[in-house]
């Protein structure tokens, strides 16, 4: 047997005795139990959870909410509460994801409420920011509350998708265009 098999051989176990060796609580952290003080558990994914909180009668998965808005609800670069915010798809996000704006702290800052950002949680209140160059919310950073910080990821985004009466399109009718005001100020991250 070569060196090289011995060492992965024993590396192999001492992993396996690292593992038997912890407590099962530690153990079964790992199977969605480890988020349970950050919100209430859900099986919803954050489509029906925008879709129930927001009233939108859109469906497919989150990243196709943009194109299936389009000419039927108003879309925006502009955060409003009820908006929801919608993320295109990456490497972490193959589905995309969806965000309700609870409120809109500033120009940069909102509040948003969603389904499943933690697993199997529905996170209330949680913080978002605009960190795009041209101040647009295409890019955002998300708080991450396990670390209580921002977390590291910037995230592409479409915009917002206005819910509520009065924001659904008439039929025939083209959407308005709605324009964020360049901010007289900007916030640090």
């Amino acid at each position: 047997m070569t060196i090289r098999k011995r060492l992965s051989r024993l590396r192999a176990r001492r992993g396996l005795a690292l593992w038997m060796s912890l407590p099962v609580p530690v153990l079964l952290a790992g199977c969605g139990g480890g988020y349970a003080a950050y919100g209430p558990s859900t099986s919803m994914t954050c489509v029906p959870y925008a879709r129930a909180v927001t009233g939108l009668p859109i469906s497919g998965n989150a990243a196709s909410w943009w194109d299936a808005a389009r000419g039927r609800f108003i879309e925006t670069d502009v955060p409003a509460p009820g908006a929801v915010l919608v993320f295109r798809r990456t490497g972490q996000l193959p589905s995309g994801h969806l965000a309700v704006i609870s409120s809109v702290l500033s120009a940069r800052r909102a509040l948003v409420t969603q389904a499943n950002w933690l697993p199997y949680r529905i996170t209330s209140n949680q913080p978002v920011l605009d960190v795009s160059p041209a101040n647009n919310w295409t890019a955002v950073r998300v708080w991450w509350p396990p670390i209580n910080g921002w977390g590291s990821t910037v995230y592409p985004t479409y915009g917002f998708i206005l819910s509520g009466p009065g924001n659904a399109v008439s039929p025939g009718a083209s959407p308005p265009l709605v324009q964020a005001a360049t901010p007289a100020w900007r916030t640090g991250s």
